[in-house]
């Protein structure tokens, strides 16, 4: 199945297409030699906007390598900064970012991979606020959230506002890709409808993540926005690609469309919601708190001779860490 973006964008009109310079010629020369791209595909991939969504694990290579190729313009939405724990994975940051904004690292980073490529900063949270008119100024999105509540903004903003959205998620050693809200295909509800309830799932800074997997994901993700771009090859529209790094292993299952789906089904999501609430963040608790004490409280019980039991649940790898 082939799809291309909107025909109503510069992307799709050849006779509005930047020309590309003498050095853009020679720089993108292997690309030319390709009948799939040619001169008129990387022209294409110059006027190209795309935007996105995170500056980190999957961002990191998906950003390289579209800048890489000649994406002409590159969004990125971030507010984190750089933290030593990022950089086995974050590929876009150094050492000596550590403490800067990820998008002052990035921009320095892409502009020395592609200066030809615009990159165009957005330091904000993305929020139901912000995220439709964000998107509207973008071609397509990919999307590299490592939390639920952004997840489900971003695909509910894209079905509202007709842009592909390239999806990756990464945990442990375990991968997946796919594109969601083309014309034809389902989306994130489709398959999610909702989100598991808070804690179910752990984060990566909880559950850990083999540094390479991003790496893998975020260039598949980068592969299909490209074929996205470029109208050729066979885009994962209704089909989640589940990648098992240990294993070696990728396998492709179909995904249909959810007729009753809020998003793209029913049409019944007409606005964004409080991502927050819908994810069940803040939400008051129905028992009693979890009590918690921390390592020196504990150490004083000991120092006492507190009468208390004491259970150890740390796997022997977790213990070794804080022994």
């Amino acid at each position: 199945m082939s799809a291309t973006l909107d025909p109503t964008t510069a992307t799709s009109e050849g006779d509005t297409l930047p020309e590309l310079t003498r050095d853009e010629l020679v720089r993108y020369s292997r690309h030319v030699l390709l009948p799939e791209v040619g001169v008129e595909g990387q022209r294409r991939l110059k006027a190209a906007r795309v935007l996105l969504v995170g500056a980190g694990g999957l961002g990191s290579p998906a950003a390289l390598y579209l800048a890489a190729a000649g994406v002409g313009t590159l969004g990125i939405v971030d507010f984190d900064r750089v933290d030593i724990t990022n950089l086995h994975r974050q590929l876009l940051h150094g050492t000596s970012d550590v403490g800067r904004t990820k998008l002052a690292s990035a921009v320095d980073r892409l502009r020395e991979v592609n200066p030809h490529v615009t990159v165009e900063p957005h330091d904000i949270r993305l929020s139901s606020a912000n995220a439709l008119e964000l998107i509207r100024q973008y071609d397509l999105v990919v999307d590299g959230t490592d939390n639920f509540q952004t997840r489900y903004l971003v695909n509910d903003a894209c079905v509202l506002t007709g842009r592909p959205n390239v999806y990756g998620s990464i945990f442990r050693f375990d991968g997946q890709v796919s594109v969601f809200c083309t014309a034809e295909g389902p989306c994130y509800r489709c398959i999610y409808r909702e989100p598991p309830p808070p804690g179910m799932v752990p984060s990566c800074a909880e559950g850990g993540v083999l540094g390479i997997l991003p790496g893998i994901v975020g260039i598949l993700q980068a592969t299909e926005a490209i074929k996205l771009i470029l109208g050729i090859g066979e885009p994962l529209i209704g089909r989640l690609n589940l990648i098992d790094a240990l294993g070696a292993r990728q396998r492709t299952v179909k995904i249909k469309r959810d007729p009753s789906c809020p998003a793209c089904g029913t049409r019944e999501l007409q606005a964004l919601v409080d991502y927050d609430a819908f994810c069940g963040i803040g939400a008051a608790p129905s028992e009693a708190p979890i009590l918690e004490i921390t390592p020196t409280e504990l150490a004083a019980k000991l120092a006492r001779r507190d009468d208390f039991v004491l259970l150890d649940v740390r796997d022997p790898h977790e213990y070794a860490i804080a022994s």
